[in-house]
């Protein structure tokens, strides 16, 4: 598969080439359709077909996902945006994290963009980003409900 642009600037997967025409995927929009093939050109220097097809998700959702390698710190996550701000103290307090693995989890997240610090009560603590929160919004809607 080759990543194509259209004349206005859409980027498309290109599924298939004939003669005249190419069946392409918009992966914005999931929409799947034949452009003719002088009004596409290819597009080099745009990453692979995979990237291309990873850009019809939420840029924060994407963040999400490659920042959060497991259920912890997932949860982490969703408790610092539910609950938070929150403490350093109550956090190694409440979750059974050993202070290295807490800090070492929350730099992380604070390289991604998905979690800053806060002050709470005086005492230096976390909460999570709006990038996070509009991320953890997609990803489970209902939540909120």
């Amino acid at each position: 598969m080759k990543t194509v642009r259209d004349a206005e600037g859409t980027r498309y997967l290109l599924r298939k080439r004939s003669t005249e025409s190419s069946l392409v995927y918009d992966p914005e929009t999931g929409e799947e359709r034949y452009l003719p093939n002088d009004r596409l050109e290819e597009e080099e220097g745009s990453g692979s077909p995979l990237e291309t097809a990873a850009a019809g998700v939420d840029p924060a959702v994407r963040t999400l996902l490659s920042a959060v390698h497991d259920d912890e710190t997932l949860g982490l996550v969703i408790a610092l945006a539910d609950r938070g701000p929150i403490a350093v103290r109550q956090l190694l307090d409440g979750y059974g994290l050993c202070e290295s693995d807490l800090h070492g989890r929350l730099a992380e997240l604070v390289a991604a963009g998905l979690v800053e610090e806060a002050t709470v009560a005086g005492e230096r603590g976390y909460r999570a980003t709006e990038d996070c929160r509009v991320a953890l919004e997609i990803v489970r809607p209902d939540a909120g409900s």
